[in-house]
């Protein structure tokens, strides 16, 4: 216990220095990424990150593993979410893991040269198997929550992008335009159908028209959906102009057995604004 106390302290006392080695030696010709910023704050940052880093990792020798783990977990969770971190590719986020890794396997030798009677090869290997194995698990912590984060960026990013893409746009105080442009998924219909509801409902609309003239291709499982949207607006008070309808999705539609009733349909936008119908309202 005692010798790992020491080692400790040989470590802790070089956390500055080795934040300091480990920049020096940085691969500046990578196309992207935190490790090539020349902006002063974000040098800073990184350096202190690093050093954060150093600091809770000499705590692998005077603690047991997981106690060690979960001193470094919020650390490893701060640069999975990182902004500069999460513009770097991963894969060089990993190989500055494993460039840190043979930092610390270079110190145990460095240590124990300085009296090489007192320290057994037995202890050596112990050392350097309990530093890789620590930096295996870093690893494989970083990486989950790097994904966990990239999933949940994604997921707000789909969404964002999905309420870009569908608006309900106010035409006069009771009347809107859907415009839907682009493929449509079932995810997709399944937010149209959400966000549709929500906005009309919000803004007391009582006339929506839909367009689908920017639509490229609408499937059965779709166009059930879409069919749904008009059924349930009916049931908020919203009657529905359908635009836009590509012949092509005159069988599928029929095939559903469409209750026309619910919703009127033109042949074009212009149409459906200009009719004495529409604009009535």
């Amino acid at each position: 216990m005692e010798r790992n106390k020491e080692l400790y302290d040989y470590f802790f006392n070089r956390t500055t220095q080795l934040t300091e080695n480990w920049y020096q030696s940085l691969d500046k010709s990578d196309p992207s990424g935190i490790y090539v910023s020349t902006n002063p704050d974000i040098i800073k940052k990184v350096k202190e990150q690093n050093t954060e880093f150093h600091r809770r990792f000499c705590t692998l020798f005077i603690e047991d593993e997981e106690t060690f783990l979960h001193y470094l977990k919020d650390w490893i969770i701060s640069i999975a979410k990182d902004e500069e971190h999460f513009k770097t590719p991963i894969h060089f986020i990993l190989r500055e893991f494993f460039h840190t890794q043979e930092q610390y396997l270079d110190l145990i030798q460095e240590f124990v040269q300085h009296d090489t009677n007192r320290y057994s090869a037995e202890e050596v290997e112990s050392w350097r198997r309990r530093i890789t194995q620590a930096f295996s698990r870093i690893i494989t912590e970083f990486t989950e929550e790097y994904d966990k984060f990239s999933k949940a960026m994604l997921a707000a990013q789909e969404e964002t992008i999905n309420e870009l893409s569908s608006p309900v746009i106010s035409l006069s105080d009771k009347v809107a335009l859907l415009p839907l442009v682009g493929n449509i998924d079932s995810v997709r219909a399944k937010y149209v159908l959400k966000n549709t509801l929500e906005q009309c409902k919000i803004r007391r609309i009582n006339q929506l028209l839909v367009d689908l003239s920017g639509v490229v291709t609408i499937d059965r499982l779709v166009a059930q959906k879409l069919f749904q949207l008009i059924d349930a607006l009916n049931l908020i008070g919203v009657s529905c102009t359908l635009s836009g309808m590509r012949a092509e999705l005159a069988p599928t539609v029929i095939e559903m057995g469409i209750d026309f009733d619910k919703v009127t349909i033109v042949s074009s936008l212009t149409q459906a604004i200009n009719s004495q119908d529409f604009i009535s309202h």
